[in-house]
C-alpha cells in the first residue's frame, strides 16, 4: 500500500468512528455520557478535518492517486 491509500483508509475509518460517536450521543438518555460521545466526536472531527488537508496534499504533490 502506498501513505496515500494508508491515510485514505485511516480517514475513512475516522469518520465511521466519528458517526459512530455521535449516534451514540444521541441514543443515551445520560447527559454525562452524551457529553463525553459530543465531545470524542468533536475532536474527531478535527482530526479528520487535518488529515483531510493532508490528503489534498498528497493528491497535489502525486496526481496518481487522486480519487483512490
Amino acid at each position: 500500500m502506498t501513505v496515500a491509500s494508508d491515510v485514505k483508509t485511516c480517514l475513512a475509518s475516522l469518520k465511521s468512528a466519528q458517526a459512530s460517536l455521535e449516534q451514540f450521543a444521541l441514543s443515551t438518555q445520560d447527559q454525562n455520557a452524551k457529553n463525553v460521545f459530543t465531545q470524542a466526536a468533536s475532536q474527531t472531527q478535527q482530526i479528520v478535518d487535518q488529515l483531510t488537508q493532508r490528503v489534498q496534499q498528497l493528491e497535489q504533490e502525486e496526481p496518481q492517486y487522486k480519487g483512490f
